[in-house]
């Protein structure tokens, strides 16, 4: 298929899911998971906050209840990079190791998902991420 005639809604994801892209973001997760957790343990971070804050992120899904369009903003606002990015910098700045804390365990819960293929969401539905089809 050529990929200058695909489209979002018709676009074909087997072929697409091991493909160098997205075998790179993956990775590219995997590494922002393993930093963002080796970065938190090493400021004294806990385990108990890790563990309860990890799949923090997810409570976003609930935009889901008010539509397509409106499940795929709020998700996506949630995972990516722009909140806890700027969560950190607040923190760093402020002298507020919880903000900081709380912003690695988000970049470890973005990465992880990244790293096992869920991306950011297309309002044509859930399984559709710019990764692959879940």
């Amino acid at each position: 298929m050529d990929v200058s005639a695909r489209s979002t809604s018709t676009r074909s994801y087997t072929k697409d899911s091991f493909s160098v892209p997205t075998v790179l973001l993956r990775l590219e997760g995997a590494t922002l998971m393993l930093g963002s957790a080796v970065v938190y343990f090493a400021l004294g971070g806990g385990w108990l906050l890790f563990a309860l804050l990890l799949l923090a992120p997810d409570v976003a899904m609930l935009g889901y209840l008010f539509g397509k369009g409106a499940g795929a903003y709020v998700y996506n606002l949630f995972h990516s990079y722009p909140l806890p990015a700027a969560l950190l910098a607040f923190g760093s700045f402020a002298g507020q190791p919880l903000a900081v804390s709380v912003a690695l365990i988000w970049f470890a819960h973005i990465g992880m998902d990244r790293a096992v293929g869920y991306g950011l969401k297309y309002a044509s539905g859930f399984k559709d991420t710019h990764l692959n089809r879940v």
